[in-house]
């Protein structure tokens, strides 16, 4: 019968040489504390390296598969991919929340789920794949993630439905999580006519201000302008490519297909 290791390695596709460094990519540092056996010490450096071979690996990936986005579009892309709820979504596609060992306070406290023991575990596991089977081993370990992660789509065939969801889904990415926040400004003109002035920010930051005969009409057309004004003029038009992210604990259901 496999053990919890081992099938651990099937779900990742790849088998250690090193068994001490899977222990320890799996070992959060609450357990190392508690257990006075335990010689392989925790993940908390590999998760620092981690960081930077994910980093890097995320930045080949993306210039190679889109090599007409400048600068910004790569930068803007490679945040998303590498946040909190990315990188959280990739970690419970191979069920790290089941494996990962913790020390019986943090395992009492749900510390089994939190998102930050997970995300650093992923990327321990990924700086162990890394100095176990080298550059290679790692980038085949993560490619399956980035290319189920996003995929380009012609924004002839595509709308935003709705754009006050679609700039809440993108502001969500952020390891913040914060929320648009819209504020009605003023109101103006008779009961039957009335003219709605709404204002969406985010953490205390003006993004955008619009108006409309009703309170959700100035809504969508802020978000509108919000979403248009962080993504320029590839949103704008309409007509130039857009992209379609998606992972196990984010969706983007306010990108959908016109056909």
């Amino acid at each position: 019968m496999k053990s919890e290791f081992e099938r651990f390695e099937g779900r990742i596709g790849y088998s250690f040489q090193d068994k001490r460094l899977r222990t320890q990519a799996l070992t959060h540092s609450s357990y190392a504390f508690e257990s006075s056996e335990d010689e392989t010490g925790d993940n908390e450096v590999l998760e620092f390296l981690g960081d930077s071979v994910l980093g890097f690996i995320l930045a080949d990936f993306l210039c190679d598969s889109f090599p007409e986005l400048d600068e910004g579009g790569l930068s803007k892309l490679k945040s998303i991919m590498a946040s909190t709820s990315a990188l959280h979504g990739f970690a419970l596609d191979i069920k790290l929340h089941k494996i990962v060992l913790v020390g019986k306070g943090e395992e009492k406290s749900g510390g089994r789920k939190k998102k930050s023991i997970l995300v650093g575990a992923f990327e321990a596991v990924t700086a162990a794949v890394y100095l176990d089977g080298g550059i290679d081993a790692a980038r085949r370990f993560l490619l399956g993630h980035f290319s189920h992660f996003i995929r380009k789509i012609d924004a002839d065939d595509f709308v935003i439905n709705n754009y006050k969801s679609a700039l809440q889904e993108y502001l969500q990415k952020d390891d913040s999580g914060a929320a648009p926040v819209y504020k009605t400004m003023t109101t103006r003109g008779p009961d039957h006519k009335k003219c709605f002035e709404v204002e969406v920010s985010c953490r205390n930051k003006r993004l955008a201000k619009a108006r409309g005969y009703s309170k959700k009409d100035a809504e969508q057309k802020a978000a509108e302008k919000a979403f248009k004004k962080l993504f320029g003029k590839k949103v704008k038009s309409l007509t130039s490519e857009t992209f379609l992210t998606s992972s196990s604990s984010t969706s983007s259901s306010s990108l959908r297909g016109t056909k």
